[in-house]
């Protein structure tokens, strides 16, 4: 791993950068990293004020990429995401005005506060990199990464995101209140500008980490214990719908992800039990019998929690 190697210094200085705004949470921090790293999309569940948007404008600022917000709001359309197509009376054509979709990092701020259609217009560019408008296609820039926060589903104003955005998320992840010493330090340093941090790496360095990435080893073991996880939730009694072909593979490229992370050029089990949760939690669907209509953090966390204490752990 000649290419992680020269990486190395550039990494922990990104990860320094981004826990210089968000204090206390470097296991958030990491997670937002690894998703990164692995060509992923992540969506960020918690209460208002601890920090959800704080990290992803951090994430963004210290990559010295494109940024665009999309505050989401229940009169959003789709056209204010992707763009519209505008008549240029000169050229007697019509001309294509590029949405804030068209960016390295986009904040999907509050996604859950839109209704589905609008939610909708992020899923072609999320799953293939491009969008499709009056029957063309645009190719989004590289690397891309939506980084979404959503509200509880308990909250006033909210819809339920439906499975199939859901699943394109490759972790959910929540960022809890800080700890005490932490939250001291954010009531000294209050206004703190996320906008003022340093970039340490540019889109080009992404790229290559994704490569490298790509090809951390997978042992063959490994792949038959991230099978037996997601063959046990469809099995599951307690679930109604278990993880997807698209959840098994998020696991796997987050797991290699982490292994990078952590300076390693092979996985371990531990990789894929330290994130079978935050990757597989929002994928599935719980019973009805064992939880309230619409659950889907604690009780499927829970769920995935005994289901992984039931498979053997490879060797």
């Amino acid at each position: 791993m000649a290419g992680a190697v020269e990486l190395e210094p550039r990494l922990r200085k990104l990860q320094h950068a981004i826990e210089s705004t968000v204090r206390g949470k470097p296991e958030a921090v990491k997670l937002a990293l690894v998703t990164l790293f692995a060509e992923g999309h992540l969506l960020i569940e918690d209460v208002p004020g601890v920090g959800k948007t704080t990290l992803a404008r951090s994430l963004a600022q210290a990559l010295d990429c494109e940024f665009r917000r999309i505050q989401f709001t229940s009169d959003l359309l789709p056209s204010d995401i992707l763009g519209i197509s505008v008549y240029n009376q000169t050229d007697q054509t019509f001309e294509f005005r590029r949405g804030p979709i068209f960016a390295n990092v986009v904040l999907a701020d509050e996604i859950n506060r839109t209704t589905p259609k609008t939610q909708s217009a992020l899923l072609e560019a999320m799953s293939e990199g491009e969008i499709s408008v009056d029957n063309h296609r645009y190719a989004l820039p590289s690397p891309f990464m939506v980084v979404a926060t959503q509200n509880p589903v308990e909250h006033h104003g909210t819809y339920p995101l439906p499975e199939s955005q859901l699943d394109r998320f490759m972790l959910r992840i929540h960022m809890g209140y800080p700890e005490g010493e932490a939250e001291k330090e954010i009531l000294r340093r209050p206004y703190f500008d996320p906008e003022k941090i340093e970039p340490v790496m540019q889109a080009h360095d992404i790229l290559e980490v994704q490569k490298v990435v790509a090809a951390v080893r997978m042992d063959e073991s490994l792949v038959d214990y991230i099978l037996a996880i997601v063959e046990a939730t469809r099995r599951s009694e307690f679930l109604v719908t278990g993880v997807s072909p698209r959840g098994s593979l998020a696991l796997c490229r987050a797991a290699q992800a982490l292994a990078f992370y952590e300076g390693r050029d092979y996985c371990i089990p531990d990789d894929i039990k330290r994130l079978a949760l935050p990757a597989l939690a929002h994928r599935v669907i719980v019973s009805t019998k064992y939880a309230a209509p619409g659950a889907r953090s604690g009780e499927a966390e829970e769920i995935l929690a005994e289901i992984l204490q039931g498979i053997e752990i490879p060797l």
